[in-house]
């Protein structure tokens, strides 16, 4: 087993649309997702109430085991349409979206030991 490596997924929704876009990233995103070999860590939603007259803000914390897992990960995704054309059937949920990747402290030395 690696050094775990997180993706984080930080989605600000549409006035209205959170509780939308949680539904449809459990049904629609997150198979694919774990097919890639994502493990979904935590799906996090605040303020912690579904809000019609404002957004949402989710963070979704995905788990990999390791760098190589990312790759495969990341290589899986940018192979596969169904990906894109996902996303862009939640755009109208969405007013702004961004990932990035995370390590526990203790391990960023050992990634950087390449």
């Amino acid at each position: 087993m690696g050094t775990a490596v997180f993706v984080i997924d930080r989605v600000e929704t549409a006035p209205g649309a959170g509780e939308r876009f949680v539904a449809a990233y459990l049904d629609g995103y997150a198979p694919g997702a774990r097919t890639r070999g994502m493990v979904l860590d935590r799906l996090l939603v605040s303020p912690p109430m579904w809000r019609d007259d404002a957004g949402n803000t989710i963070t979704a914390t995905w788990r990999l085991d390791g760098v190589p897992a990312w790759w495969d990960m990341t290589r899986a995704g940018r192979g596969d349409p169904g990906l894109r054309a996902w996303w862009d059937s939640v755009a109208p949920l969405i007013a702004e979206r961004t990932r990035s990747m995370a390590a526990a402290a203790p391990d960023v030395d050992g990634l950087c030991d390449v």
